[in-house]
């Protein structure tokens, strides 16, 4: 029978070779000052129309609610950082977590044949697999896992990968090796992110004021722009990096590794001109797999045509 310790170093091991970047554990129980914290920031409405938010508080508090028996929560970090940049500099900017295949896809399989990798090794195992679809609270199960801490633009940043990482979860009835000591805070009195912000929607607290982040008005918004954000969006059509790009802790950030982030070149060889007239088979042909069909064909043009407006 395999000790804690050995299990823990079997399964970070293997989520090592399934290709994450970063693998920790913590105790799964209710997160009790980021439910306040939670509370408080919809209370203030900073979450603007994202409503969904305002569901299910307890479970995206108490991980025990979203799997019976629950004891552990697997946090599990992937880097998609890239230099690859789009060649026109006056093109509509993408985010680079967008370039390639919709990473939702590309953390659950990984995730699955982990938790598969668990159970036929330590099973049987009860767990289920979270990336962004469900009431999870991931950058604080990160920074309980010990892999990394909340910067000022709200990011999760480790030491070693920067913020420009993804995160998901496995939460199950395993009992692991959990992290004691989060990692400590290394933004010190910096304020680049905060300053270089076009739109002052980072907060003083390390939350985003989502009402003015460029990522929400051109991703989950699905009103008109606010005519108030006229020349601020920086050239940003889908989501923004500015914030990330400006860290100091970006600055060493390495190339990913991730066949499916690459991006088409097709992308980044379009010039302003077609992105303006981009048609909706075009479109479909262009992000069929990739996350920017969050915003829809109908979102993309209506934050193209209110760039030109800048």
């Amino acid at each position: 029978m395999s000790t804690v310790t050995e299990k823990s170093l079997a399964i970070e091991n293997e989520a090592l070779r399934l290709g994450f970047s970063a693998c920790g554990f913590s105790k799964a129980e209710p997160l009790a000052e980021d439910a306040e914290r939670l509370k408080k920031w919809l209370e203030d409405n900073h979450h603007g129309s994202m409503h969904y938010m305002e569901n299910h508080f307890e479970k995206r508090t108490d991980p025990t609610q979203l799997v019976e028996g629950a004891r552990t929560v697997v946090s599990l970090l992937l880097n998609y950082y890239t230099d690859e940049r789009q060649h026109d500099p006056e093109a509509p900017v993408i985010s680079k977590y967008a370039y390639g295949t919709d990473y939702h896809f590309v953390m659950k399989d990984k995730m699955k044949s982990l938790l598969i990798f668990m159970d036929a090794i330590f099973g049987p195992v009860t767990g289920r697999v979270f990336v962004d679809s469900a009431p999870v609270l991931d950058r604080a199960w990160a920074r309980k896992a010990g892999l990394g801490w909340i910067g000022k633009h709200s990011n999760l940043i480790n030491r070693d990968l920067g913020s420009f990482v993804f995160i998901g979860e496995i939460i199950c009835d395993l009992e692991l090796e959990y992290n004691t000591v989060p990692e400590g805070d290394f933004c010190g009195a910096c304020s680049i992110c905060i300053d270089a912000c076009p739109t002052d929607a980072i907060l003083d607290n390390r939350t985003i004021d989502s009402n003015k982040c460029i990522s929400y008005l051109t991703i989950e918004n699905r009103d008109e722009i606010p005519e108030q954000f006229k020349g601020q969006l920086a050239n940003r059509a889908v989501g923004c990096d500015i914030c990330q790009d400006v860290c100091p802790w970006n600055s060493k950030a390495e190339q990913h590794h991730v066949r499916e982030f690459e991006p088409a070149q097709r992308l980044l060889e379009m010039k302003k001109t077609d992105w303006e007239t981009l048609d909706k088979a075009g479109f479909n042909a262009l992000f069929r797999h990739s996350a920017v069909k969050r915003t829809g064909y109908k979102g993309l043009m209506r934050n193209i045509t209110f760039l030109k407006k800048t």
